[in-house]
């Protein structure tokens, strides 16, 4: 990506008045890719966890997270991501805000090999299950054990580049503990709101 042409103009003031634009436009020329690079759809195909990005058509944001086996989310091609959603407690911030506005940023991190992350930004469009696998059918058929998608996001790769590995943390795999063992954990409806007193907004 050309250094005259990546990046927002809030960023080019802000370089400008802090002195980073040589340093940016390094960082626009060597690290900002149109598309996905090879190393980065086997980074992808790793991952079982990634931060989501959203907004309506007003500018609210929203953040959530997604997880699943590795390859939950899917490198269809060098411009095309696809991840399925589920249903949970039917609020569909995220989805609802890509109705709104198509704009997505996908943070994807590893915290336990090669201590990386991987920004992936562009615009999506929602899809059921039957048309978006009529497209792609190598989609694959069980993204989580037991659970099909109530709708998969199909994401056009726009811009996508690393996070560097200063400070992320290391972070060990481990079976979640028993419920048991946590019997005084609130269930997860109640867990923030339990004590507040009845009719509270």
């Amino acid at each position: 990506m050309s250094p005259e042409t990546a990046g927002f103009s809030g960023e080019r003031l802000l370089q400008q008045r802090l002195g980073t634009t040589e340093r940016a436009a390094e960082f626009y020329d060597r690290q900002v890719h149109p598309r996905l690079t090879p190393a980065m759809g086997e980074f992808i195909a790793r991952q079982t966890m990634m931060f989501l990005s959203t907004a309506d058509s007003r500018g609210a944001c929203d953040s959530s997270f997604r997880a699943g086996p590795p390859g939950f989310c899917v490198a269809l091609d060098e411009r095309t991501l696809a991840y399925p959603e589920y249903r949970g407690n039917g609020v569909l911030a995220s989805a609802g805000n890509m109705a709104e506005n198509p704009h997505l940023g996908v943070l994807f991190m590893d915290f336990t090999h090669d201590h990386i992350g991987l920004h992936v930004n562009g615009t999506v469009r929602l899809y059921s299950d039957d048309d978006l696998r009529a497209w792609y059918p190598q989609l694959p058929i069980e993204t989580a054990p037991g659970r099909q998608p109530h709708l998969w996001v199909h994401l056009t790769v726009e811009e996508a580049y690393v996070h560097c590995s200063k400070h992320i943390p290391h972070l060990e795999p481990a079976p979640r503990p028993r419920p048991a063992t946590d019997r005084n954990r609130p269930k997860d409806s109640d867990y923030f709101t339990e004590h507040l007193p009845v009719g509270a907004p």
